[in-house]
């Protein structure tokens, strides 16, 4: 069996991963062999998510975490070395958004309230920031690693309302391309840094613009899907295959890239 894209065995950490992309990642993962690590602030969900990972067979490990706690995550970053004695793959999944770091249609960026702004910010960059410096400690030590950040869309272009969200994105983007070179070239070739930038997907936290009361598609995702050429939303299960290549060995010759899964829409203009 051709093993180039296996991820069994591997130990693999998701941020934020009771999250509707997150735990299709780690179901996904786990029946490929992985061993997961859930870290989330939700401990009803994750180990419930833990629970259903391994009534099917697979292995997992729910532990609580705030990714915008640094000693917190070193205790995580303890426990797991006591368990597994090393860390293979960390995907940064935590993330989000807040109202007031939006710009609905009738108010204009003067309206901007610049403590949610702070709060988007701190969350989506912080939150990378911080579990990658925590956990790239051990893939140094280990000389080999990889960690796939999650960009979004609104980095690669810039997308309305969502000013907040897409500034914060756009740094995790360039934080990715940096430590691309930082990990590289200080700590060997064994050390991948990449992000996926999905396209549009209906989570929980874009339901209230992507849909009405109603649940039926509101006029900005009508125009999302007018600009898409696959002319729909996203499947979750759609980041799988991009996923699976940068966790595995497939990938040993990529960094530093920010990959749109996103069914055309950065590559389509009118």
């Amino acid at each position: 069996m051709n093993k180039l894209f296996s991820v069994e065995e591997k130990v693999i950490l998701l941020t934020g991963g009771c999250g509707i992309l997150g735990a299709c990642m780690a179901k996904h993962l786990a029946k490929e062999g992985a061993i997961v690590v859930i870290l989330d602030r939700d401990s009803e969900k994750g180990k419930d998510l833990m629970d259903e990972i391994i009534s099917d067979g697979g292995k997992a490990l729910f532990l609580k975490t705030d990714v915008l706690k640094k000693e917190i995550l070193e205790e995580n970053k303890e426990e797991i070395l006591k368990i597994y004695d090393r860390i293979d793959v960390l995907v940064n999944l935590a993330g989000g958004n807040q109202a007031g770091a939006t710009i609905p249609p009738d108010k204009t960026i003067f309206d901007l309230n610049i403590d949610a702004f702070r709060g988007v910010v701190d969350l989506n960059l912080f939150g990378t920031v911080l579990p990658t410096i925590v956990f790239a400690d051990v893939m140094v030590k280990q000389k080999k690693g990889s960690i796939i950040n999650i960009s979004s869309e609104s980095a690669l272009r810039p997308l309305t309302r969502v000013v907040g969200y897409g500034c914060a994105k756009a740094a995790v983007s360039n934080f990715t391309q940096y430590m691309a070179g930082e990990l590289a070239i200080k700590f060997g070739e064994g050390l991948r840094i990449n992000a996926m930038a999905p396209g549009f997907f209906l989570t929980e936290q874009n339901r209230a613009l992507m849909t009405n009361p109603d649940g039926t598609p509101s006029p900005r995702c009508e125009t999302v899907i007018a600009h898409t050429p696959f002319r729909r939303l996203g499947n979750p299960e759609e980041l799988l295959g991009t996923l699976q290549w940068l966790a595995s060995d497939a990938s040993a010759f990529v960094t530093g890239t920010v990959i749109p899964v996103d069914g055309g829409f950065d590559a389509f203009s009118i």
